[in-house]
């Protein structure tokens, strides 16, 4: 079966079948549309995992076909223990995400459902390419709905937040299509995997690292191009955060173990300690910005960028504890920040407030809401027995051993993600109820309970037992580092 392809043109379909209801008034309609197709999308991912075979580093579930003969552009997909696992990450949260937004979105509910069913397919397509043009066709495809998503449902500066991410996002990607034509006249082939045997020279490998470095730096994003991620977070709706944070960052960091490593290692080896630079100051810094933010959104979007910051810190230590630590941390930052956004979006339905200042008192009125945010609040902060404690563990006790001192500076950050995490738990959801709107709070509806229940069971079943999600990627590991360790000079 071509699950990849599955995959892919599955929720594609579905959210074209989505758009061909154009009347609010069959709302219901397209919500149990988007939700069957949300369904299919991950369904027909699960046999990637029952049938992945965790003992081999090769491309599995391999399909290939020409495309543009002419240019040797082929339509080739497959996954390793590395992008297999980002693929199911992906089609989970479609389907959270078009559950979520089931009663909370009322206005053109059909382009809604499908932009998301869209850039699901979109972004599987980008985690699966192993032709270089055709993940460039991914890559910046899914700009698009994200783009809609953000400037049609968003806030009121819903416009500008648009414009700036797909700027970013786009003026980066350029630097890497040249270095994309480059490859392909070096090798005469667009296939990643023949770009990782190419032998480039020094001064080459240097250019080609920075070219790559700016289109998924900024996807990250890595400190200093993350502007743009929190006033994106805080205009986008609900469901566009949650994506946002889950997966899209995740495009980035799978550059990096894609692309950049395998592609230009001498100029990785070179430039390790500036990128290890720019990771810690996302992951102290960026902590220290989160400690003062007023809206809830925009915390969580700087919590972001400082625990993506252990992602790139354990990728360039070089070693399979770190590495495994950087994947498995993009995992739970996967569900714990898709549950932190939700979190915020029951708030914001009932009250249209995201500021910490509006709200005290919640767990007062909404016991079973203020467990799950507790949790999920712990998950953030690397609690121990949670998805959140595993990778940034492992990046850390990767980290000392590299260098002590490096380990030391991302160990501030477990500091100061218990800092800024349970500093907004504290003003939101204990002490006394001051305003007269959260003492008029409903607890969960059943949509809700069990949505975060869901990503409840996630983030303690990660944080309890990760050995299948390491022991799926571990081989490909080993094997990029093995590639990566050799000279191409």
């Amino acid at each position: 079966m071509p699950y990849l392809s599955l995959a892919i043109f599955v929720p594609i379909v579905a959210g074209l079948a989505t758009l061909v209801i154009r009347d609010d008034r069959d709302a219901a309609q397209a919500r149990w549309i988007a939700l069957i197709g949300a369904l299919a999308g991950f369904a027909v991912t699960i046999p990637l995992w029952i049938d992945f075979d965790t003992t081999t580093a090769s491309m599995q579930f391999v399909e290939q076909m020409e495309w543009v003969p002419r240019f040797d552009i082929n339509y080739h997909l497959g996954v390793d223990g590395i992008s297999m696992p980002f693929v199911l990450l992906n089609s989970f949260i479609t389907l959270v995400v078009v559950w979520s937004a089931w009663v909370v979105i009322e206005r053109s509910v059909a382009q809604y459902m499908a932009a998301f069913l869209i850039m699901s397919g979109l972004v599987n397509g980008a985690f699966a390419a192993l032709d270089g043009a055709l993940f460039y066709v991914f890559f910046e495809a899914m700009l698009i709905p994200m783009y809609l998503i953000i400037g049609i449902w968003g806030g009121p500066n819903r416009v500008y937040a648009a414009l700036k991410f797909f700027l970013y996002t786009l003026l980066g990607s350029f630097l890497m299509l040249v270095a994309i034509i480059y490859l392909y006249n070096a090798s005469q082939s667009f296939e990643i995997l023949d770009w990782h045997r190419v032998p480039l020279a020094f001064g080459v490998q240097v250019l080609l690292f920075v070219a790559f470095f700016m289109a998924f730096a900024v996807k990250v994003p890595m400190w200093p191009v993350h502007t743009w991620l929190p006033d994106a977070h805080v205009e986008a709706p609900t469901g566009g955060s949650v994506v946002l944070a889950a997966i899209t960052l995740k495009l980035g960091a799978y550059g990096f173990v894609r692309f950049i490593l395998p592609i230009v290692p001498d100029a990785s080896h070179a430039l390790s300690g500036f990128v290890i630079t720019l990771s810690l100051i996302a992951i102290i810094y960026i902590g220290f910005v989160a400690l003062v933010q007023a809206d809830m959104k925009k915390l969580i979007a700087y919590s972001s960028i400082s625990h993506m910051g252990f992602v790139t810190l354990g990728f360039f230590v070089f070693s399979a504890l770190g590495m495994e630590g950087g994947l498995v941390q993009m995992i739970s930052h996967g569900f714990v920040s898709a549950a932190m956004f939700l979190c915020v979006g029951v708030l914001y339905d009932r009250m249209h407030s995201r500021l910490i200042a509006d709200y005290g008192g919640v767990v007062n009125t909404m016991p079973k809401f203020a467990a799950f945010a507790m949790l999920f609040a712990m998950a953030n902060a690397g609690l121990p027995a949670t998805s959140g404690f595993i990778g940034e563990f492992m990046v850390i006790l990767a980290s000392v051993r590299a260098n002590f001192w490096i380990g030391f500076g991302a160990a501030i950050a477990l500091i100061l993600g218990a800092s800024y995490t349970l500093w907004m738990y504290k003003r939101v959801w204990f002490g006394e109820v001051a305003n007269a709107a959260v003492a008029k709070l409903t607890d969960l509806s059943r949509r809700e309970f069990w949505l975060l229940m869901v990503l409840a069971l996630a983030v303690l079943a990660m944080g309890i037992y990760p050995k299948p999600v390491v022991d799926v990627m571990h081989a490909s590991v080993v094997n990029l580092l093995a590639h990566v360790a050799q000279s191409k000079l």
